[in-house]
């Protein structure tokens, strides 16, 4: 499947985090692991429970040039935990990125 909001890759459904930057997927339908709830709306998607992405921030240009010079960069962890209904996100306040709190539309998938 291919619209403007969702991308499906096998069981995942994909949609476009703009507080990320990024692609974030959860797993649907029978199968084995972890599976969200999915309303069956390409255009306005809501899915249960909440998605947890946690990860690290991605290097700055600067920590990449320190790293080949041999410096220590400490990973920044980062946390993405959000709430998708009726077609809209709703980052938690765990949010680590700049839309923490708030609620913002899905977009469309450019990538």
């Amino acid at each position: 499947m291919k619209t403007g909001i969702l991308r499906r890759g096998g069981d995942r459904l994909m949609f476009w985090c703009p507080g990320c930057d990024g692609a974030h997927a959860v797993r649907v339908g029978a199968g084995p692991g972890p599976r969200w709830g999915y309303n069956g709306n390409p255009e306005r998607p809501t899915f249960t429970p909440s998605i947890l992405v946690r990860g690290t921030r991605p290097l700055t240009d600067d920590e990449a040039e320190r790293i080949m010079r041999g410096e220590t960069v400490k990973p920044e962890p980062s946390v993405c935990h959000s709430f998708v209904r009726d077609g809209h996100i709703q980052f938690l306040s765990d949010c680590t990125h700049a839309l923490a709190g708030q609620t913002v539309p899905l977009s469309d998938f450019d990538v």
